[in-house]
């Protein structure tokens, strides 16, 4: 088994809270640290998810060693700067939808990933789009693959 990838979370509003609570059941994954601009919200947010770094600072959550990959779950507009934060301090990128908030803010981000040799992804979840639950249906008649 390799070692369990330890999470950090950027922002503390609901969506991240709903990705702290869906973490839980996820095997290989620890929710290691937050980071919020308010501390009070990332300490709330650590007492509440039991996590043991809360930083009042994005930049700190971004060079804390102790995580492998950031949740960026800001608000959209901040989303470009914010995963350029993480990616040049040498963390992985889950960033919530939308990515960011026009394609040239997205290339942007896309090459920093390349630069640094790291990984990036929307969160963009395709388990109920409906094609996707077609396609899932006609896999499991046997009608396709």
């Amino acid at each position: 088994m390799t070692d369990p990838i330890r999470w950090g979370i950027l922002g503390t509003g609901n969506i991240a809270k709903q990705f702290a609570r869906g973490l839980t059941s996820v095997e290989d994954a620890r929710l290691v640290a937050v980071g919020s601009r308010a501390p009070e919200n990332a300490a709330a947010f650590g007492d509440e998810f039991e996590v043991p770094h809360r930083h009042a600072t994005y930049e700190a959550l971004a060079a804390d060693d102790e995580v492998d990959a950031i949740y960026v779950s800001t608000p959209h507009p901040f989303h470009k700067d914010n995963s350029i934060l993480c990616l040049t301090s040498g963390k992985a990128v889950l960033c919530e939808k939308p990515f960011t908030v026009n394609a040239a803010e997205a290339a942007a981000v896309i090459d920093v990933a390349r630069a640094e040799n790291r990984f990036l992804m929307e969160a963009m979840w395709t388990r109920f789009v409906p094609a996707v639950v077609r396609l899932r249906q006609l896999l499991a008649q046997g009608a396709i693959g």
